[in-house]
């Protein structure tokens, strides 16, 4: 991997960490429908100029209802779902339950596209749930939340991977970015009535707008257009590893910036849903040792 691609990778993870920063200070002053809407709403406004100038419109109206589908599956719902529990759980604990996404994905495509699942995967997924356990266990120990934000997490990350069998089957060989613009498009008139149906009493702080304003720019926006440019740099396998990366910038940012402080058993939990995930996605598969061929 070249030096600036490494250097993407570790951006946008860090980006993509700082997201959950943003959810958690924004959310409480926006409400969540409203929050999602200024997301999508800015995004697609940073994405839509560059497809326009590729010429790519008219592919948003020929796949309308995929994208819209994806939009639902991949943008709405799991934006408002991780709204919520970002009212609950530390910014590091939702970046540490994002990463069960490609988990929920492997799952999923089996289901669906009958994906063939190896050993080591089934017990990557074992494993990765036990760390879920642990962190529940954890969170549920401290008595002041219930499994429920932890919950929407999880149903957050299962939309991310419900969503990408719903690319694989049916936009294949539609440009990213198309998928990318048009999904937030598509969300964007999707939460429309429920974030006009729960505007804000009062104007939200300067500080909730500058960490919206982030969320929706860099979190999304930009955030998308560096995985794509990765994707095509480096290829899909190995831009998914930002995934091993977020729990870490997750859990730093909170750290500096909102002083949280998570429990031992919580990394823990954390390790074991990151080492789950490896072994679903093949990044870590035994190697089989080379027959040794007789010489005479």
């Amino acid at each position: 991997m070249a030096i600036k691609d490494l250097l993407s990778l570790l951006v946008l993870a860090g980006i993509w960490g700082g997201s959950f920063i943003f959810m958690r200070v924004a959310a409480p002053e926006f409400g969540i429908y409203v929050l999602v809407a200024i997301r999508t709403l800015l995004a697609t406004a940073v994405l839509l100029p560059l497809l326009m100038l590729r010429g790519s419109i008219k592919d948003i109206r020929q796949h309308w209802l995929a994208i819209a589908l994806v939009g639902l599956a991949n943008t709405a719902v799991p934006f408002v779902l991780f709204n919520y529990s970002s009212l609950h759980l530390e910014a590091g604990v939702n970046a540490i339950l994002n990463a069960t996404a490609p988990m929920f994905g492997a799952i999923v495509a089996w289901a669906w596209l009958g994906d063939k699942l190896t050993k080591s995967a089934i017990a990557g997924l074992f494993i990765g749930f036990i760390g879920v356990a642990v962190i529940s266990q954890q969170k549920l120990g401290e008595g002041e939340i219930s499994f429920l934000p932890i919950l929407t997490a999880l149903l957050a990350t299962l939309g991310y991977g419900i969503a990408a069998s719903m690319m694989k089957k049916w936009l294949q060989g539609v440009k990213p970015l198309v998928v990318a613009t048009g999904s937030q498009a598509m969300a964007s008139v999707m939460l429309a009535p429920f974030a006009l149906a729960t505007l804000p009493a009062a104007m939200p702080s300067t500080h909730a707008w500058a960490n919206a304003v982030a969320l929706a720019i860099a979190g999304t926006g930009i955030a998308y257009i560096l995985y794509f440019k990765l994707i095509a740099n480096i290829g899909p396998a190995k831009a998914i590893t930002v995934a091993y990366l977020v729990p870490l910038f997750g859990i730093v940012w909170g750290v500096l910036f909102l002083q949280e402080h998570l429990s031992a058993q919580t990394i823990i939990g954390g390790l074991m849903i990151l080492f789950g995930v490896a072994l679903t996605t093949g990044v870590l598969t035994r190697r089989r040792p080379k027959a040794q061929t007789a010489t005479q």
